[in-house]
Protein backbone atom coordinates (compact mmCIF):
# COMPACT_ATOMS: atom_id res chain seq x y z
CA UNK A 1 0.00 0.00 0.00
CA UNK A 2 1.05 3.60 -0.40
CA UNK A 3 2.38 6.02 2.21
CA UNK A 4 -1.07 7.56 2.74
CA UNK A 5 -2.36 4.26 4.06
CA UNK A 6 0.14 4.40 6.94
CA UNK A 7 -2.22 6.77 8.76
CA UNK A 8 -5.14 4.38 8.49
CA UNK A 9 -6.18 2.03 11.25
CA UNK A 10 -5.80 -1.70 10.64
CA UNK A 11 -9.58 -1.95 10.13
CA UNK A 12 -9.54 0.88 7.57
CA UNK A 13 -6.64 -0.77 5.73
CA UNK A 14 -8.53 -4.06 5.61
CA UNK A 15 -11.66 -2.34 4.32
CA UNK A 16 -9.61 -0.61 1.63
CA UNK A 17 -8.04 -3.92 0.57
CA UNK A 18 -11.46 -5.57 0.51
CA UNK A 19 -12.84 -2.81 -1.71
CA UNK A 20 -9.83 -3.12 -4.04
CA UNK A 21 -10.43 -6.87 -4.34
CA UNK A 22 -14.10 -6.30 -5.19
CA UNK A 23 -13.16 -3.58 -7.69
CA UNK A 24 -10.66 -5.88 -9.42
CA UNK A 25 -13.36 -8.49 -9.98
CA UNK A 26 -15.81 -5.80 -11.00
CA UNK A 27 -13.38 -4.60 -13.67
CA UNK A 28 -12.74 -8.16 -14.91
CA UNK A 29 -16.48 -8.65 -15.22
CA UNK A 30 -17.08 -5.36 -17.04
CA UNK A 31 -14.29 -6.22 -19.49
CA UNK A 32 -15.85 -9.64 -20.07
CA UNK A 33 -19.21 -8.01 -20.68
CA UNK A 34 -17.64 -5.74 -23.29
CA UNK A 35 -18.47 -2.63 -21.27
CA UNK A 36 -14.90 -1.38 -20.94
CA UNK A 37 -11.71 -1.83 -22.96
CA UNK A 38 -9.19 -4.49 -22.07
CA UNK A 39 -6.10 -2.59 -20.87
CA UNK A 40 -3.52 -4.72 -22.67
CA UNK A 41 -5.25 -4.68 -26.08
CA UNK A 42 -7.10 -1.35 -25.80
CA UNK A 43 -10.08 -3.07 -27.42
CA UNK A 44 -13.55 -4.10 -26.35
CA UNK A 45 -13.44 -7.87 -25.94
CA UNK A 46 -16.55 -9.78 -24.92
CA UNK A 47 -15.99 -12.93 -22.84
CA UNK A 48 -19.15 -13.87 -20.95
CA UNK A 49 -17.50 -16.86 -19.26
CA UNK A 50 -14.88 -14.56 -17.69
CA UNK A 51 -17.66 -12.20 -16.60
CA UNK A 52 -19.61 -15.09 -15.07
CA UNK A 53 -16.48 -16.31 -13.26
CA UNK A 54 -15.93 -12.85 -11.72
CA UNK A 55 -19.58 -12.68 -10.60
CA UNK A 56 -19.41 -16.20 -9.14
CA UNK A 57 -16.21 -15.32 -7.28
CA UNK A 58 -17.81 -12.24 -5.74
CA UNK A 59 -20.93 -14.25 -4.84
CA UNK A 60 -18.73 -16.82 -3.09
CA UNK A 61 -16.94 -14.00 -1.27
CA UNK A 62 -20.30 -12.61 -0.17
CA UNK A 63 -21.42 -16.03 1.12
CA UNK A 64 -18.17 -16.69 2.99
CA UNK A 65 -18.03 -13.25 4.60
CA UNK A 66 -21.71 -13.09 5.57
CA UNK A 67 -21.97 -11.73 9.09
CA UNK A 68 -18.29 -10.77 9.17
CA UNK A 69 -18.39 -7.53 7.16
CA UNK A 70 -19.28 -4.08 8.36
CA UNK A 71 -22.72 -2.95 7.17
CA UNK A 72 -21.02 -0.56 4.72
CA UNK A 73 -18.82 -3.26 3.17
CA UNK A 74 -21.72 -5.70 2.99
CA UNK A 75 -23.87 -3.09 1.26
CA UNK A 76 -21.02 -2.20 -1.12
CA UNK A 77 -20.48 -5.82 -2.14
CA UNK A 78 -24.22 -6.38 -2.56
CA UNK A 79 -24.55 -3.28 -4.73
CA UNK A 80 -21.62 -4.27 -6.96
CA UNK A 81 -22.96 -7.83 -7.34
CA UNK A 82 -26.44 -6.58 -8.17
CA UNK A 83 -25.14 -4.20 -10.82
CA UNK A 84 -22.90 -6.85 -12.38
CA UNK A 85 -25.70 -9.41 -12.45
CA UNK A 86 -28.07 -6.98 -14.18
CA UNK A 87 -25.40 -6.13 -16.76
CA UNK A 88 -24.67 -9.83 -17.30
CA UNK A 89 -28.34 -10.65 -17.94
CA UNK A 90 -28.54 -7.69 -20.32
CA UNK A 91 -25.53 -8.95 -22.30
CA UNK A 92 -26.73 -12.58 -22.36
CA UNK A 93 -30.02 -11.34 -23.83
CA UNK A 94 -28.10 -9.25 -26.40
CA UNK A 95 -26.07 -11.81 -28.40
CA UNK A 96 -24.43 -9.14 -30.61
CA UNK A 97 -23.22 -7.17 -27.61
CA UNK A 98 -21.86 -3.65 -27.96
CA UNK A 99 -20.55 -4.31 -31.46
CA UNK A 100 -24.15 -4.45 -32.64
CA UNK A 101 -25.01 -1.29 -30.69
CA UNK A 102 -22.00 0.57 -32.12
CA UNK A 103 -22.95 -0.42 -35.67
CA UNK A 104 -26.51 0.77 -35.09
CA UNK A 105 -25.26 4.02 -33.59
CA UNK A 106 -22.94 4.67 -36.53
CA UNK A 107 -25.64 3.80 -39.05
CA UNK A 108 -28.10 6.11 -37.30
CA UNK A 109 -25.67 9.02 -37.41
CA UNK A 110 -25.01 8.51 -41.10
CA UNK A 111 -28.66 8.32 -42.02
CA UNK A 112 -29.43 11.50 -40.08
CA UNK A 113 -26.78 13.48 -41.97
CA UNK A 114 -28.04 12.34 -45.38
Amino acid sequence: MDKGSQHLTKEQQQQMLFMMLVQQHQEICMMGLGKIKHPSTDKIERDLSAARYAIDTLAMLQAYTQGNLSPEMSEYLGHVLGTLRLNYVDEVNNPGGQEQEQEQGQGGAESESE
